[in-house]
């Protein structure tokens, strides 16, 4: 019952930072290409990028160190969660290091290997103010967050991360505006991220003051790091390509159409990965209580697919009219394509389609089992893309990660649910057929229905996005519930004491006993 509360704790909040995130979110990115230009857009975009290559340097703990904390943390075992946080802790101590010199090394290198017409000590100074977090991070509160989310308080990081992030959206926009270059942008970025660091050390202080991290460490309990790591590699060279050979391709200008794309679908996938809240759960039921396990991941895989495809439908509709207003007044490139969303929302799809199978796979720690095939997947997202991207440019580094999706994700299906649950895969791809059938139906709808609206302004836009979302999402659920009566039963079980506890409270009324 805690557990419950926790998740939809974790849920609403992430609702609701997402809403606040959202909003500026949005706000951000059209002030950076009006005032910097798509060449600094493009430049922050491959400087991040670059980056996720240097947390390779965490090995993978934090995953393998999660896995292991969900069991101690079910049972309240108190010398076993502080034994792995101090094996956890001296690991990221030693990627922390590492990492630092890995910035200072990519701020001398990373502005000599790419064309830019911005001048050099800018590149660096960003490059080297966007690497430091990462150090700080490592040192100081890594290990606790991997806690708190095995705890299942992430509402805690939520939260943290929606006053930090609005902080530092809100500065933004005011240097922006000011006139201020992108140097300045990201030292002011730098100084929130150690104002979250203190609050975070402050928070684990108060209420956690049992954590020793001087016990001995257990190393063993994360020993399964180096398999993790091997799927996080490939996970981002997969994640990365796209960016890293346009980068050297195309441009800094189309990396920064790239990232217009995967900015705006990110904010849609980034919400959805917020209703996975209740993950910790299923993490904590695997090893204690399986058949609860199931019945949670299929209401998971239902909740997750249906909304998945069915905010990417409206997304579909609204893109390019959207995109039309909001890089209005940038003339050095277009970001105008009427091919480009249906390319980025099968990877939208494919990736967020395959979350519930994905999880399996790590509650049953298979990293090792599985870790050939990963590394296949980011073959088949290197080699496609490589030879497609010099005959067809965006559209071919798109290629490449749709057709290495394809593979993955039908792999990674069939893996969960034969090798791991026992069961036919025929149930998950019953639930992605029922949903593209869905997309596909409505997405022919809307041509019609839409031929003779004009998109040409944002309140428009708000107002039929808003029409086609309650009309949309809740046909979606409905056809979706109905092909899977047992699992919709299950989980309005699950939900209807809180949803009616949340009634009684919102009407002023009393609960019945």
């Amino acid at each position: 019952m805690q557990n419950s509360k926790k998740g939809i704790a974790n849920i609403i909040t992430s609702f609701l930072g997402q809403i606040i995130t959202l909003a500026l979110g949005i706000i951000i990115p059209r002030l950076v290409l009006v005032n910097l230009g798509s060449e600094s857009n493009g430049l922050m975009t491959s400087i991040n990028t670059v980056l996720t290559y240097v947390a390779l340097l965490e090995a993978g703990v934090g995953t393998a160190s999660l896995m292991a904390l969900y069991t101690p943390v079910a049972l309240d075992d108190k010398q076993r969660i502080n034994s792995i946080l101090a094996a956890t802790d001296s690991f990221y101590k030693r990627s922390g290091r590492w990492y630092f010199i890995a910035v200072v090394m990519m701020t001398v290198v990373f502005p000599l290997s790419i064309e830019s017409t911005l001048p050099t000590w800018q590149i660096m100074a960003v490059t080297f103010l966007s690497g430091m977090p990462g150090v700080i991070s490592y040192y100081f509160q890594g290990k606790y967050q991997i806690l708190l989310r095995a705890e299942g308080k992430n509402y805690v990081l939520t939260n943290l991360n929606t006053i930090i992030h609005t902080a530092t959206s809100i500065a933004k926009i005011v240097l922006l505006v000011s006139g201020c270059d992108i140097v300045m942008l990201q030292c002011m970025y730098m100084v929130f991220n150690l104002i979250q660091v203190i609050f975070i050390m402050l928070y684990m202080k108060k209420h956690y003051g049992w954590i020793d991290l001087h016990v001995k460490p257990d190393f063993e309990a994360i020993a399964q790091s180096k398999n993790v790591l091997v799927h996080q590699v490939s996970g981002l060279v997969f994640s990365n390509t796209d960016t890293l050979i346009l980068t050297y391709c195309c441009g800094l200008k189309m990396v920064s159409v790239y990232s217009m794309y995967t900015t705006l679908f990110g904010i849609i996938s980034t919400t959805i990965g917020n209703f996975s809240g209740i993950n910790f759960i299923m993490g904590q039921s695997y090893n204690t209580d399986r058949q609860r396990f199931l019945r949670l991941l299929d209401t998971y895989e239902i909740f997750n697919m249906t909304l998945t495809f069915s905010l990417f439908c409206i997304a579909n509709i609204f893109i390019l009219p959207f995109m039309q207003l909001y890089t209005s007044g940038v003339s050095d490139i277009s970001y105008i394509d009427k091919y480009l969303p249906y390319l980025f929302i099968a990877v939208q799809l494919l990736s967020n389609g395959r979350n519930s199978s994905s999880y399996v796979i790590n509650y049953a720690g298979h990293f090792q089992q599985t870790q050939g095939r990963s590394i296949f997947e980011s073959i088949i997202n290197i080699v496609i893309s490589l030879v497609c991207v010099f005959k067809f440019g965006i559209y071919g580094v798109l290629f490449g990660t749709i057709a290495a999706l394809l593979y993955r994700t039908n792999d990674m299906i069939i893996y969960a649910n034969k090798k791991i649950l026992n069961r036919s895969p025929w149930k998950t791809y019953r639930r992605w057929l029922v949903n593209l059938g869905m997309f596909i139906a409505f997405t022919l709808i809307s041509k019609v229905a839409f031929a003779h609206v004009v998109l040409d302004t944002y309140p428009r836009i708000i107002l039929w996005a808003t029409i086609s979302c309650v009309v949309v999402i809740p046909t979606f659920f409905v056809v979706a519930s109905l092909c899977d009566i047992e699992t919709y039963r299950y989980a309005k079980a699950l939900l209807m004491p809180y949803l009616h506890k949340a009634w009684c409270k919102l009407m002023h009324k009393p609960q019945a006993d």
